[in-house]
């Protein structure tokens, strides 16, 4: 996976939330926060994450090879999470680095402010135009139309299928790829 510069710059959004890059000694908190959004989806009844699925190794290589973002409220606690990717052949194929690529957008729905996810997903765009670059792009598990229609709503649109995207358990599943354009200064 291609790196982009490193920034640790803490970006302070309108409402409150501070964003930190992880590091490894946030690992296990990313474990955490994953497997409860698993637990939460199952419990809603969206088959997509598995918990346990992903663990400590798995966040520390996305650190290595990408970047990986916490969102924290004014007294530390994090709140929110995502995996930023600067290539992602397996679902896109080979592209041009025009893009960044959003991957597991996790809210702690009990602490997270109303509103987390899409703040979080702001940051997301942020990052990546900050690097020059002029989209956005994320993957959909193709049988979450919720999701699909949440990623609509923030203004993506669907570019393409992957109709067989396999999963680290040898599982195939389908995903719908979306895109948005950035304003890139």
């Amino acid at each position: 996976m291609a790196r982009a510069p490193r920034d640790n710059a803490r970006v302070i959004i309108d409402d409150g939330m501070l964003f930190r890059q992880a590091g490894e000694k946030d690992a296990g908190t990313l474990v955490k926060l994953y497997d409860q959004a698993a637990r939460w989806m199952r419990k809603n009844g969206i088959d997509q994450w598995k918990p346990g699925e992903k663990d400590v190794a798995h966040f520390r290589a996305r650190m290595r090879d990408g970047e990986v973002w916490l969102a924290e409220d004014a007294d530390g606690r994090v709140v929110g999470a995502y995996e930023l990717w600067w290539s992602d052949e397996e679902a896109w194929g080979v592209q041009p680095p025009v893009a960044g690529y959003v991957h597991r957008l996790m809210v702690e729905r009990e602490a997270a402010p109303s509103g987390a996810g899409r703040r979080i997903l702001e940051h997301a765009e942020w990052r990546i135009a900050r690097t020059g670059r002029e989209r956005s792009r994320l993957d959909c598990v193709s049988t979450n139309p919720r999701l699909l229609g949440y990623y609509r709503d923030a203004g993506y649109r669907v570019v393409g299928e992957c109709p067989s995207k396999q999963a680290a358990d040898g599982r195939v599943y389908g995903v719908i790829l979306l895109e948005r354009r950035l304003d890139v200064a």
